[in-house]
């Protein structure tokens, strides 16, 4: 929230910015959603709406939604998840416990960070420890999906280049259809050759008068 004590004026050579004050006073009380530097010109467009309160809410825009979902350290990236950076998110479900039909699918995609920090939670001891907590920004269909999933599976996130903003379509991975393929030919030694078989042989004797022959077939 700006103070007084945040604030001064200035001479400006040139026209002023776009969305710019000239009184303090219509800054006083205002939140402002995005960092400043010092001698930086303070605009509406780097403000909360007025009337809203500080912190987490007045950085959500109208019509969507906060979302928190608990992750460590290796899916939320090895620590390179940080707000205004974007992901998607994978979740993996076994149903049933059964492994054939477990499946990994994209369900989110594009999805902005706006808050990844810590949490302290006890255990099934009752002992504190230290969670990874990251915060998304999602519109209400998306909240739904990912309440469900966060409850029925594991999440997994993906880092994303913020300004690849294309969605592709997935048909997911089913750990059935991973293993079972086709089989595999794999060229062998044959081995020594076997001798080939010679075709049986009958013999007949065969005598006319005083001449005798033996006819093979």
């Amino acid at each position: 929230m700006l103070t007084l004590e945040h604030l001064k004026l200035v001479s400006w050579p040139a026209e002023a910015p776009q969305g710019a004050f000239a009184d303090l006073n219509g800054l006083v009380g205002r939140a402002i959603i995005v960092e400043a530097i010092p001698e930086e010109p303070i605009l509406e467009g780097k403000l909360a709406p007025i009337d809203s309160l500080g912190g987490l809410s007045s950085v959500i825009p109208r019509g969507m939604r906060a979302v928190s979902v608990r992750v460590n350290e290796i899916i939320g990236v090895a620590g390179f998840v940080l707000p205004r950076t974007r992901v998607d998110i994978l979740v993996s479900i076994n149903p049933q416990g059964d492994k054939a039909r477990a499946a990994s699918k994209l369900i989110l995609q594009n999805v902005e960070v706006l808050a990844a920090g810590q949490k302290t939670e006890r255990d099934a001891d009752g002992k504190p420890e230290t969670v990874n907590v990251i915060t998304l920004l999602v519109d209400p269909k998306e909240s739904e999906k990912l309440t469900l999933a966060s409850h029925e599976g594991e999440l997994q996130l993906a880092l994303r280049n913020s300004l690849d903003l294309e969605s592709v379509i997935t048909p997911g991975a089913v750990l059935g259809n991973m293993v079972q393929g086709a089989p595999v030919r794999v060229a062998r030694a044959a081995g020594p050759a076997k001798p080939k078989e010679e075709p049986a042989v009958q013999s007949v004797e065969v005598i006319r008068g005083s001449s005798r022959t033996v006819e093979k077939f």
